[in-house]
């Protein structure tokens, strides 16, 4: 461990600020992906394959045979990643307006994407015999991208549970899958030498209602009946995880736990994260310039790290940085999604960006990556589309922050609370009546979420005597246009706009 400022309790943790950095950047792609991704049937393939019946185990039961004969150790050899383009791919990204990169370190799979020192299974030995962790940093730096790395390792133990199972019908009834298997039962496959249970993590007894498939979303804080990891399972994981930061230096890491990983059964996560922050300053001339996220954190937690919302954004205003991490698709690449025409439109996601950044938050972007290493055109074209928007009102994104409010409109009136770890999106769609405010240099910046068919925009927030703002409006610019008609009357500011090619998009105005 680095010695330094930070010690491995939450109380130690609390003197952790956020980097300035990170506040600007506002906007953030990831490519997660590993090797889930190569049967190309979407999330939690490793985990779903093994539910008899499910639609990835007939999926895998037609292209790969049954599982007690080609597992998901076998999935991860057959992953090659062939078509992996990294400086590629994220020179794409930056020019879509990405300001910071990341890649998936492993998933609950637990197979690691780097030449893991502690992890056998990991993609220098098996599979696309790269270092892919590498591979990434080194593009995104070229690229002048701040680089991140998410780790989901902690999980494996429960996660693969359903490997323990065998069918309950059909031809193979009662053979157990692969996953109980030893280093001793790979003599002579392709496989020998290495352990199955270094990458299943099953020697252990199953967590209560590890008969219902879905019981671990009740189980992720480690409570309600989940199987306890053992103490050299949770030190495994601590090492692999310093090794990464270590060896590759990440200036962003993200752990999809409630809180810390193995918290609160272990202090491995606390551990990690003081070495992280004591790391990074001793890289940075003792400046903190690092960022983990969690889950779900408590009030006092969200002094020690980021907090992270999956899917979703809280309903007002962050006194503290926060991230959202969505997808355009399904997390791992979904075959399905693509073909019919499933994926999240630039449009939604520019909106989600601005709803965000209003609130003091960033986006994290997903734009999944098939298996051979490729992203299908319909993505590229969606990439490319939100480029085009960030390229003409990104002034209005990086380097703002929140205004006395965040914003205005039906979107605003309408509840929608978070659940869990938030999972709220999609469920009100916003309009040319909502409106999202943020503030920079003096400078008020109105982010109109569609534009409006009549070409007025109506913004109540700066009606004549708004305590919101009682300073006179004397100019009103839309982005790479110019100055526009605008009138300031008792129902809102009124702001006439040209018209416009291209369809409706949210459309950026400069307040002075």
């Amino acid at each position: 461990m680095a010695n330094g400022k930070f010690q491995p309790t939450w109380k130690s943790l609390q003197k952790y600020e956020v980097p300035e950095w990170f506040r600007n950047a506002k906007f953030g792609i990831w490519a997660h992906w590993g090797p889930q991704c190569q049967p190309e049937e979407g999330d939690w393939y490793a985990r779903f394959m093994y539910n008899e019946g499910s639609r990835e185990y007939n999926s895998h039961l037609k292209k790969y045979g049954h599982p007690s004969e080609f597992g998901f150790k076998d999935i991860c050899n057959a992953w090659k990643a062939e078509r992996w383009d990294p400086a590629k791919l994220v020179a794409l990204y930056k020019s879509a307006g990405a300001r910071y990169f990341f890649a998936m370190g492993n998933h609950h799979d637990n197979f690691d994407m780097w030449d893991s020192k502690y992890q056998p299974w990991n993609s220098v030995n098996i599979g696309p015999k790269k270092d892919i962790i590498d591979g990434w940093a080194k593009a995104a730096r070229k690229n002048g991208l701040y680089f991140g790395v998410s780790i989901h390792a902690a999980h494996a133990w429960t996660f693969y549970e359903t490997a323990q199972r065998a069918d309950k019908q059909g031809t193979k009834a009662g053979i157990p899958y692969d996953g109980k298997l030893t280093k001793a039962d790979g003599k002579g496959k392709w496989w020998e030498g290495y352990d199955p249970q270094d990458l299943y993590a099953q020697n252990h007894s199953l967590s209560k209602g590890s008969d219902k498939t879905g019981t671990i979303h009740s189980q992720w804080e480690w409570g309600n009946g989940a199987s306890v990891p053992t103490d050299a399972y949770c030190e495994k994981f601590y090492n692999r995880t310093v090794d990464l930061i270590n060896h590759y230096n990440p200036d962003l890491l993200y752990f999809d736990d409630t809180a810390l990983p193995l918290w609160p059964i272990s202090d491995a996560g606390l551990r990690i994260a003081a070495h992280y922050y004591n790391h990074s300053m001793q890289l940075n001339r003792g400046k903190l310039e690092s960022v983990i996220f969690g889950k779900i954190l408590t009030e006092d937690q969200k002094k020690c790290m980021v907090w992270d919302v999956e899917r979703g954004a809280p309903d007002k205003i962050q006194e503290k940085p926060w991230q959202t991490c969505t997808c355009i698709g399904e997390w791992h690449y979904r075959r399905s999604v693509y073909e019919s025409n499933g994926y999240k439109s630039a449009k939604t996601v520019i909106q989600m960006l601005a709803d965000i950044v209003s609130k003091n938050g960033n986006l994290l972007l997903n734009i999944p990556v098939r298996g051979d290493g490729s992203i299908d055109e319909k993505e590229e074209a969606i990439v490319k589309q939100i480029g085009a928007w960030m390229h003409t009102n990104s002034e209005a994104i990086y380097d703002t922050r929140p205004w006395k409010v965040f914003g205005e409109g039906p979107s605003v009136e309408n509840a929608n609370p978070i659940n869990a770890q938030g999972f709220n999106e999609g469920k009100v769609a916003f309009t040319s009546e909502d409106i999202r405010f943020t503030t920079k240099n003096g400078i008020l910046y109105a982010i109109v979420l569609d534009y409006p068919k009549d070409g007025q925009v109506i913004i109540k927030s700066l009606a004549q005597n708004s305590p919101l703002y009682p300073q006179k409006v004397e100019q009103v610019e839309l982005l790479d246009f110019g100055k526009v008609k605008f009138s300031s009357e008792a129902l809102g500011l009124v702001v006439t706009l040209p018209a416009l090619e291209g369809g409706s998009s949210a459309i950026a105005l400069k307040i002075r």
